[in-house]
């Protein structure tokens, strides 16, 4: 599926694998953008693009139709080869899809990969202090109540009285959501 825990999986993957990549080029998806009056707005972000922008990663849209085309054409092969595959190889759980994968990759790789024109590797280590289980989070703002309270997806949340939280009342703070739910 394409929901923002599954590209948060993914590219955490990618980025334990491979390391940071200086920019991903992607289609005009709204997991990537706001779109509308919405991305006019200061501080407008989608969670994914807020995530890669904690890790310094760039997100380049294709904004002309030739490279919305290219985009499209390959997802459309890739699709469609690896839907093949799995039906020669009588693949039809996800388990087994997913334990297929790395050999599909690697053979369609050897096959019609070009060797870059410029063999610099871009990619930078991810730092100590990159969190990826935090920052891959679903994040929101909420307000502290004058009873030290907070609303949050129809729950009501106390925080416990005491001299420490009692400055809490009337600031912002950050809410985040786990991909398991917690909060």
């Amino acid at each position: 599926s394409e929901s923002t825990f599954d590209y948060f999986a993914s590219t955490e993957t990618y980025l334990h694998r491979h390391g940071k990549p200086v920019a991903f080029y992607s289609d005009r998806a709204t997991i990537f953008r706001t779109g509308g009056s919405e991305n006019r707005r200061e501080g407008s972000s989608t969670q994914f693009s807020r995530a890669l922008s904690e890790l310094n990663i760039d997100i380049i849209c294709a904004n002309s139709p030739q490279a919305k085309g290219r985009v499209e054409r390959a997802h459309l092969t890739l699709q469609d080869r690896l839907v093949k595959e799995l039906r020669l190889r009588d693949i039809s759980t996800p388990e087994a899809a997913n334990a297929y994968a790395p050999e599909f990759m690697t053979d369609y790789n050897k096959r019609f990969a070009k060797s870059p024109t410029n063999k610099h590797d871009a990619h930078r280590p991810l730092r100590a202090d990159e969190d990826l289980a935090l920052i891959f989070t679903w994040q929101e703002d909420r307000k502290v109540s004058k009873e030290l309270t907070l609303h949050y997806r129809r729950g009501f949340y106390l925080i416990e009285s005491s001299p420490e939280t009692l400055v809490l009342r009337g600031k912002r703070c950050r809410v985040h959501t786990h991909a398991d739910g917690r909060i």
